[in-house]
């Protein structure tokens, strides 16, 4: 197996690079030679300590493409993470064998994910989670609270009836209210199509 281990705006130590290659080994025996592999590693300098290392791993098995990624302390703990992952990937992708790509196809889509151009790079996902502690308030409050941060909407429990509400500002200089109903039928003011409160207040 092919393995290309490269830094994503960071220099790669030599025993980082050292310990993907022989993580990585671990992975040939459960694909064939002809598999190529590439380990990227990144930072996220806004994240915590515990998450700021992120390593991207993405196997090339008979042209298909696999891929994921983990968060770590250190490039080390995250690849122990994605690798796990991916080698089940891999096993997943033996046990369900596809059509192969063609050569030149294989070749160039390892070209794009080595130079960093294909759409697996640059895969959309959920780098952060944000968790905070919630208390009632009313309406008046929850505008003077979003005012007060300066942000476009703010996530409240409703004193009033004990529901979660996300107040909005729109682009009039008024407000909105969405309140989510699961299940249940919406009311008057809500827009059908999207059931989205669409008040003036």
């Amino acid at each position: 197996m092919r393995t290309i281990v490269k830094g994503k705006n960071v220099e790669v130590p030599e025993r980082v690079r050292q310990y993907a290659e022989r993580k990585l080994a671990g992975i040939a025996r459960v694909v064939d030679d002809r598999t190529d592999a590439i380990v990227e590693f990144s930072n996220e300098h806004h994240r915590s300590a515990d998450d700021a290392h992120i390593a991207e791993v993405t196997l090339v098995i008979n042209g298909r493409t696999l891929h994921s990624h983990a968060e770590g302390p250190t490039y080390q703990a995250a690849l122990d993470s994605v690798i796990d992952k991916v080698e089940r990937q891999a096993v997943d992708h033996k046990e369900r064998p596809r059509v192969r790509a063609r050569p030149a196809e294989e070749k160039d889509l390892l070209r794009k994910i080595a130079d960093g151009t294909s759409d697996t790079a640059h895969e959309t996902r959920i780098v952060k989670t944000k968790r905070f502690a919630i208390e009632p308030m009313f309406e008046e409050d929850a505008i003077a609270a979003m005012e007060d941060l300066g942000h476009r909407f703010f996530v409240f429990v409703n004193a009033e009836n004990e529901r979660v509400a996300v107040l909005y500002a729109r682009d009039d200089g008024h407000y909105g209210l969405i309140e989510p109903i699961v299940g249940g039928a919406y009311g008057s003011g809500y827009g059908s199509a999207n059931g989205k409160s669409d008040r003036k207040r």
